[in-house]
């Protein structure tokens, strides 16, 4: 047994029945991911791009997360999360990730969570905060396609602050959808209506979602849909909305421009190489905006439009409060590094 030349140093572990059980509420999720988007306009944090593995041998590829977090978090992390469009053909959900969380300071490792709950909840959540800052107040109807597991959490997480009077999805398999209404129409206590097709789920709605799952760029979501003073927020990862969108856009907004320039993936790579979004069309960050810095929704006849390609440091902000709901709690166990 040889001596350690340092203090021990230890891992808190949560896994996805200990995420379960922290049963964190909506407004703990969006208080968390809220202020991190503020951290970030602040300028007191580090992003880098996300970076792809497509391992070649499925329908599917790996993200890489990677950034630091200031303020009151400070903590470094790294995301794995993998997508594969097929999974649900063995019973899995389509992303399973990984989150581990290191001492910006030292780089001693703080932490690994499973992240597939996170990756859903902060993706809702970001898009609701989204929608908090760039919808208009009065927003009542809101069309959703896509029910991969993030949809749940941006439908759900969006109505806690709308409390829409329509709601409306729909995904490409009827038995997806249907059941996708049925769980939001009994956890909202309220109807949630499966449509057959993009039009009549997104047209005249106040704030439309698109996060669809299709195999290439496809135009589904047509420009004509979206009426004056919408929300629009696309971000499937391949491209379902017509070139012309940003064109009837008072504003464009991102989560960050950094990823959002570069890579292969996203639902407006071709904004992005068309010169339709850049650097002097985009309005701001979300960040900028949360700690005001840069205006919101200015008016109501404003039409925005907001794509969010996923943040690390969202990543890093709600696992963080995890970990200290759990140790509050006692949820989670603590395992020897070193």
């Amino acid at each position: 047994m040889t001596d350690t030349p340092f203090p021990p140093i230890y891992i808190d572990y949560l896994n996805r029945l200990d995420v379960e059980a922290l049963a964190m509420s909506d407004d703990e999720i969006l208080a968390a991911i809220e202020g991190s988007l503020a951290i970030q306009g602040r300028g007191e944090a580090v992003i880098e791009p996300r970076m792809h593995l497509e391992p070649g041998v499925a329908r599917g590829h790996f993200n890489v997360l990677r950034g630091s977090l200031g303020g009151a978090i400070d903590s470094a992390g790294v995301k794995v999360v993998g997508d594969f469009v097929d999974n649900y053909q063995r019973g899995l959900p389509s992303e399973l990730a990984v989150l581990t969380l290191f001492d910006r300071f030292d780089g001693r490792p703080k932490a690994i969570l499973d992240a597939s709950g996170i990756t859903d909840m902060r993706t809702g959540a970001v898009t609701a905060i989204g929608a908090k800052h760039l919808a208009r107040k009065g927003s009542k109807i809101l069309g959703h396609v896509g029910a991969r597991g993030t949809a749940y959490w941006n439908v759900r997480l969006l109505d806690r602050l709308f409390d829409f009077d329509e709601i409306r999805v729909h995904s490409r398999r009827p038995e997806s959808r249907d059941g996708f209404a049925a769980r939001l129409s009994q956890d909202l206590g309220k109807p949630v209506v499966a449509t057959t097709d993009w039009q009549s789920c997104v047209e005249g709605a106040d704030i439309v979602v698109e996060a669809s799952r299709l195999e290439a760029p496809e135009p589904m979501l047509k420009t004509e849909w979206i009426k004056p003073g919408a929300f629009v927020v696309p971000y499937g990862t391949m491209s379902a909305v017509e070139l012309s969108l940003t064109d009837i856009m008072s504003k464009l907004v991102v989560d960050d421009w950094g990823q959002c320039k570069g890579g292969k993936f996203g639902s407006l790579r071709a904004h992005v190489e068309a010169g339709k979004l850049s650097e002097t069309t985009l309005h701001a960050e979300l960040g900028q905006i949360v700690a005001g810095l840069k205006p919101g929704r200015e008016n109501e006849a404003e039409t925005i439009l907001f794509w969010h390609r996923g943040l690390s440091l969202s990543d890093i902000a709600l696992g963080h409060a995890m970990l200290e709901k759990g140790q509050k709690l006692g949820i989670g166990q603590r395992l020897r590094f070193a």
